[in-house]
């Protein structure tokens, strides 16, 4: 050894790393010590190191996972790109939760007033979407419409119902339906990989929610409590029939038909 290798317990403060992170970070290859003994095991580091260890420490702090620091040590171009994309959309969902919450201050919970409606059972072409927890839902959602409206061979204004699971965990299933004729042909749904189905018809719970479509909860909160109160077991999938073109309407002015199926009580 010569007199530039500094045991890991000196190197851990000169770096402001503890011992064990430096020995994770050994375990992975990020960071190797200059020496180990083979009797004791003991690891040394080069003060030349410090400025990598440091480095590791900073991106850390910025939240930037161990494999992406790997990649920004070695060179790789844009290796922070992803990172910084997922800082974005956490802080705009972030900012969503921000209104969500001053909405509330400023008009309480929600109390949609909630109808009985009695829905026909109507031929669909579905389209499905993983989705990766709540905030992926508008990503999915609109994923599965454009598949949808891709496949779509007639014109006019299309009949869109998007599916959701009650409970939203860390991963679920994104349905959307368009109302199809009965008659008409199953080529192009089928070319696009795309399920022909039959949504049931029934009795729903209903409530009408106009605006934002991050903003949706509200209204869907209210729906639920209104089933809960009254004892109507919530089975799903909760469905927003989506009344306007969002291309063409102002979030403020956008209805949503929200609906829940009522099941008999014994």
């Amino acid at each position: 050894m010569d007199g530039d290798l500094l045991p890991i317990g000196q190197f851990a403060r000169l770096s402001r790393l503890s011992v064990k992170q430096l020995r994770h970070y050994d375990e992975l290859g990020l960071l190797v010590p200059a020496y180990v003994d083979a009797d004791s095991g003991y690891r040394y580091y080069r003060r030349g190191q410090a400025r990598q260890a440091l480095s590791i420490g900073l991106l850390r702090t910025l939240d930037v996972p161990l494999p992406v620091i790997a990649e920004v040590l070695s060179g790789t171009a844009g290796a922070l790109d992803g990172v910084r994309a997922g800082l974005e959309a956490e802080l705009e969902r972030r900012r969503r939760t921000l209104a969500t919450l001053e909405r509330v201050m400023a008009d309480g919970l929600p109390v949609a007033p909630v109808r009985v409606v009695t829905e026909p059972a109507r031929p669909v072409a579905m389209a499905r979407e993983s989705a990766a927890g709540p905030a992926d839902v508008a990503r999915a959602t609109s994923a599965a419409i454009a598949r949808l409206m891709r496949a779509r061979p007639e014109a006019g204004p299309p009949e869109l119902i998007g599916l959701f699971p009650v409970e939203l965990g860390d991963a679920f299933e994104v349905r959307v339906a368009l109302v199809a004729g009965r008659d008409g042909p199953a080529g192009p749904w089928e070319r696009a990989g795309l399920d022909l189905a039959v949504l049931p018809g029934g009795a729903f719970a209903c409530a009408t929610h106009v605006g934002p479509y991050d903003q949706i909860s509200f209204t869907a909160h209210a729906v639920l409590a209104w089933c809960a109160e009254r004892g109507h077991p919530l089975s799903g999938p909760i469905r927003e029939v989506y009344v306007s073109d969002p291309a063409t309407t102002e979030p403020d002015r956008l209805v949503t038909h929200l609906m829940t199926p009522l099941e008999d009580l014994p």
